[in-house]
């Protein structure tokens, strides 16, 4: 009897209306397609503006699926994401739209304060508003922020010639799991922020931790490295290059390569996004990385190499394509993001060892070249002679 009562307990108060927001971009998509055909019990919106980075053709296999709706909106439009929560009754929230890219904001920093700063606001005073209004209030739900390891600043490479790193998973790889330095962001790494844009995600995500210790909201914060993986919009540094190599373009290399980034397959950030979600403990902070630090250049030769070999040309035949360009304003110099916490409190880790997450991005891209071609075609490429040529 007693387990019977839980069970119809645990059933009125789980989560049945979810919003996913930015879920038509790169990590979005992923997020998307994971809840909506892993939980058919769940009702998935998809809230996404539609902005450059998000296009609705990553989501074609899911889109006709009973269980799942798309809603074109801004999440700074106030009004809109009150009628949102109000009208779907929702019961959870996994918050990742964002203006993202680091160039971008160096140039507009008005567009992603607003974005990032005002549109998170927006979206946690509408929940606050329409949760408390609810005779359950906060029970049973969750506002989840994803945010990024650029919030920490940067970290000192101290051993540019890499030492071991004293953390290890199963994808770990052995010749390049290194380390170039004894510090890692963990959770409690004071904020820093040196962009436009990461200053932006860390007021957000102040902004989030403060509507739990001053309003009660059930929030959940994670902040994560590098992504990689498909459906990623070709201004980021994979996808770009692989675009490029295959159109025997220049490869634009800033300073010498040597800044250092943890890299994280996407579909490995979902796994840890939905493992949180339903496991994470509110009001705690968890750091998602992919246990292993890459300086550029590094991970470009990788993709040339792994590129050539897949279109068929001698292994390595483009890497006359590396130009070395200006440093960008601020490129701070290492990252390496710390994720133990994640990985013994829920026990996630990534999947893939990066060569093998490069192998399979690279051909999802090589066999995908009509998605790669719409992309980059019309506005892309206004935006790419702006940025790159």
């Amino acid at each position: 009897m007693i387990r019977v009562i839980c069970v119809r307990i645990y059933t009125l108060i789980r989560m049945k209306n979810i919003v996913i927001t930015g879920g038509a971009g790169f990590i979005g998509s992923h997020v998307v397609r994971l809840f909506v055909n892993k939980y058919p019990e769940f009702h998935i919106i998809n809230l996404d503006k539609l902005t450059y980075a998000g296009n609705l053709a990553n989501l074609k296999d899911i889109e006709d699926k009973p269980n799942y709706t798309f809603i074109k909106g801004d999440i700074c439009d106030f009004d809109l994401m009150l009628k949102l929560m109000q009208d779907y009754k929702v019961d959870g929230i996994i918050h990742l739209a964002a203006e993202s890219h680091v160039d971008r904001s160096i140039k507009d920093p008005f567009t992603f304060a607003q974005t990032n700063v005002m549109g998170t606001l927006s979206l946690l005073q509408a929940a606050k508003i329409y949760w408390e209004s609810l005779p359950e209030g906060y029970e049973g739900k969750r506002f989840y922020h994803i945010s990024t390891d650029e919030v920490y600043g940067a970290l000192q490479m101290t051993h540019p010639e890499g030492i071991p790193a004293p953390f290890t998973t199963k994808a770990s790889s052995d010749k390049n799991h290194e380390a170039y330095g004894e510090e890692f962001f963990l959770e409690t790494t004071k904020y820093n922020p040196h962009s436009p844009y990461s200053a932006s995600k860390a007021s957000s995500d102040h902004f989030v931790r403060a509507f739990h210790d001053t309003y009660g909201m059930p929030t959940i914060v994670t902040n994560c490295s590098n992504n990689y993986g498909p459906y990623q919009f070709p201004e980021k540094l994979i996808p770009l290059f692989i675009n490029n190599i295959r159109h025997r373009k220049p490869l634009p290399v800033y300073g010498k390569g040597e800044n250092v980034r943890d890299w994280l397959y996407v579909v490995d950030h979902a796994r840890a996004i939905d493992m949180i979600f339903h496991k994470g403990k509110i009001a705690e902070t968890y750091n998602i990385g992919g246990f292993n630090e890459w300086k550029n250049i590094d991970i470009i030769k990788v993709v040339i190499k792994t590129v050539d070999r897949l279109l068929g040309r001698p292994e390595g035949a483009d890497l006359d394509l590396i130009t070395y360009v200006t440093d960008r304003k601020g490129h701070d110099m290492r990252y390496a993001i710390d994720s133990r916490k994640l990985q013994k409190k829920l026990g996630w880790e990534p999947s893939l060892q990066f060569e093998e997450g490069i192998e399979e991005t690279v051909k999802w891209y090589l066999e995908n070249q009509e998605w790669m071609d719409h992309v980059t075609s019309g506005e892309y490429q206004k935006y790419y002679e702006e940025m790159y040529c």
